[in-house]
Order: C-alpha cells, then sequence, then structure tokens
C-alpha cells in the first residue's frame, strides 16, 4: 500500500517527532513533582540521556514511546506495512541501544525504571505510575517497568 501523503510532507511529520520533553513525558514530570520529588533531565553524562534522573535515589527513569521501543505486545507498536525491512531495522537498532544503555547505567549503579507511554494515557494512569515510582525510589528494587503489558 502506497503511502496517503507525499514525501515532503511524509518528511516534515517525522521530523516533527519529539525526542524530548514529549507529552507523556511532561504529564509524568508534573505529576511527580506535584509529589515533592525533585529531578534532573536528560542528564548528559549518563548513557541514553535518561529523561528523568533521581540523584538522590541514584535512579533514573526512561519514558518510552511504544512504537518507537517496540513495547511488546501492546495495540500501539504495530509496525507499518510499507518498507517492512527498513522498520524492522530500525526498530532492532532501537531496543538494541535501550538495552545497551540500560545495562551501563546498571554498571554504574543507576537504577532504571521504564514507564511505556500506554501506562500514561489519562491522568489516572500518570497519577498511578506517580505512585508506582515513588514508591519504587523508597524501595531496594534494581528495575522497574510500567505499562499496560508490564503490569
Amino acid at each position: 500500500m502506497a503511502d496517503i501523503v507525499d514525501k515532503q510532507t511524509r518528511s516534515r511529520m517525522m521530523r516533527g517527532i519529539r525526542g524530548k520533553d514529549t507529552k507523556p513525558e511532561t504529564a509524568l514530570r508534573r505529576a511527580l513533582h506535584a509529589k515533592g520529588l525533585r529531578f534532573r533531565l536528560h542528564t548528559a553524562r549518563l548513557p541514553g540521556k535518561p529523561d528523568i534522573v533521581f540523584p538522590k535515589f541514584n535512579a533514573v527513569v526512561f519514558v518510552h514511546g511504544c512504537f518507537w521501543h517496540r513495547h511488546n505486545n501492546c495495540r500501539f507498536s504495530k509496525s507499518p506495512k510499507t518498507r517492512t525491512e527498513f522498520w524492522r531495522q530500525k526498530f532492532d537498532a532501537n531496543v538494541a541501544r535501550d538495552s545497551r544503555n540500560q545495562n551501563q547505567l546498571a554498571e554504574m549503579g543507576w537504577r532504571v525504571a521504564i514507564v511505556w507511554e500506554c501506562g500514561l494515557r489519562n491522568v489516572k494512569d500518570t497519577a498511578n505510575t506517580a505512585e508506582r515510582i515513588e514508591a519504587w525510589l523508597q524501595s531496594k528494587q534494581n528495575f522497574l517497568e510500567i505499562g499496560i503489558d508490564a503490569e
């Protein structure tokens, strides 16, 4: 099936996809800040530039888009029907990079949380996610994953 928009329009649309300060990320940051938690953003000295960094707890949070980071069995991670090889390679590279960054952070002594965008679809989900992150920060658990299918 051919694309429904011309090449220039598709290029403009793809350029508009943000890598940081996305709606799910800002919603989660607002909820965490309202709980009194303070954090740093996109710390470049850490592998993968985590979206949210809690230096006090030696913990980081990545807010992953289900489509780009391939959330398993999520309805939002459907693959495009065209240029399947291109997309497969792109998604595989994203997943490999995510795994490499998480491993490097763990080796450096950082605790890692992954929050999938599907777990931040509405205000109630975002508030529940913020509560789970707050509890995780107080725990000794090294890894946390939050999303519809990551429960």
